[in-house]
């Protein structure tokens, strides 16, 4: 029988974050630093240790799974993984986080295997922007990876910029405009003051977004959470358009108060919080054979740890990893 999972602060925890790889095909300036060594192959979990540990989540009454990176269209064979996690019971909704320019040949297949739907990461329009934001790829397969996982059907489509002051936040209202012109669904992300970012920290809040936005293109309208939606976005629509605007705020509008979901990351640790250190090796035990009982108390441990919320209004902010290998 199915459980229900609570926290110390009464929420539910329905929702798992996976990340099969820290590595990834670009180098976004605020995510993927240089400075910290990949980790080897042995190092990762297995596709049977996911496996095997979201098919003991889901017994707990986690239903919803988002695979990230890194990038997790690097890591081989990852359409298999996906048929793995489908065929769990209790699992309804299997997502992935992408930066799309592996997707034009990788998106019917990823469907096919069970995948419901794509976030996809993309903070400019501007090619040469894209090449210094980026460090590597191009824009134009980006482009094709969103017309590719529309016409497979990973619906709905959601696009994730993290707005950066002074450099593409100059961009905004023409992401916006996406929504009427196009119907696409885009999101705004607050950048969030991780390690390791040679570039500085160039925050844009979520309020100043929407005031950008609405002075150009008049009020947005709040509007229910889309199909599919288990996240943290405040959704807005514009007057014509068929498309919506999430506001994601994790520095100026703490949404900690409604978190449902921990993370793994691809070296097996679980991670209640991803602004906060506190982490339960699940790797370990999985690799000296543990029981399933065993990892279910190493789970109840990790929603045991869970705060009520992370640290950043007292200007604390984790020091050990950086966004890839924690997984976004």
């Amino acid at each position: 029988m199915t459980e229900s999972l609570y926290d110390s602060y009464h929420r539910q925890i329905d929702y798992m974050r996976i990340s099969v790889t820290d590595r990834c095909n670009l180098r976004c300036i605020y995510c993927n630093a240089s400075t910290r060594q990949h980790l080897s192959h042995d190092d990762i979990l297995r596709y049977e240790e996911i496996s095997r540990v979201v098919r003991i989540a889901a017994k707990l009454g986690v239903h919803s799974i988002r695979l990230t990176g890194g990038e997790p269209t690097v890591r081989p064979r990852v359409a298999e993984l996906v048929s793995m996690l489908r065929g769990i019971a209790g699992i309804k909704d299997i997502s992935m986080t992408t930066n799309a320019v592996n997707l034009t040949e990788m998106a019917q297949p990823l469907k096919r295997a069970g995948l419901d739907r794509v976030n996809i990461s993309l903070d400019t329009f501007r090619p040469e922007r894209f090449a210094a934001m980026c460090g590597v790829g191009r824009l134009d397969d980006v482009l094709l990876g969103i017309e590719a996982a529309r016409k497979a059907g990973l619906n709905p489509v959601k696009t994730n910029t993290v707005v950066l002051r002074g450099i593409n936040d100059d961009e905004v209202v023409d992401f916006a405009r996406k929504s009427v012109t196009d119907a696409w669904n885009v999101r705004f992300i607050e950048e969030m003051p991780l390690v390791d970012n040679p570039n500085g920290y160039k925050l844009v809040s979520v309020r100043e977004i929407k005031e950008i936005i609405e002075r150009e293109m008049g009020p947005m309208q709040p509007y229910d959470c889309p199909s599919g939606g288990h996240g943290p976005a405040r959704y807005y629509h514009l007057g014509g358009g068929g498309g919506t605007i999430g506001l994601i705020g994790p520095v100026t509008d703490c949404f900690c108060d409604t978190c449902n979901r921990f993370r793994l990351t691809a070296d097996g640790k679980l991670r209640p919080c991803l602004l906060r250190e506190d982490e339960v090796d699940l790797k370990s035990a999985l690799r000296a054979e543990a029981s399933d009982e065993e990892i279910e108390a190493l789970m109840l441990r990790a929603v045991a740890m869970k705060q009520e919320k992370h640290q950043l209004d007292e200007h604390i902010v984790p020091h050990g990893r950086n966004m890839r290998q924690i997984g976004g």
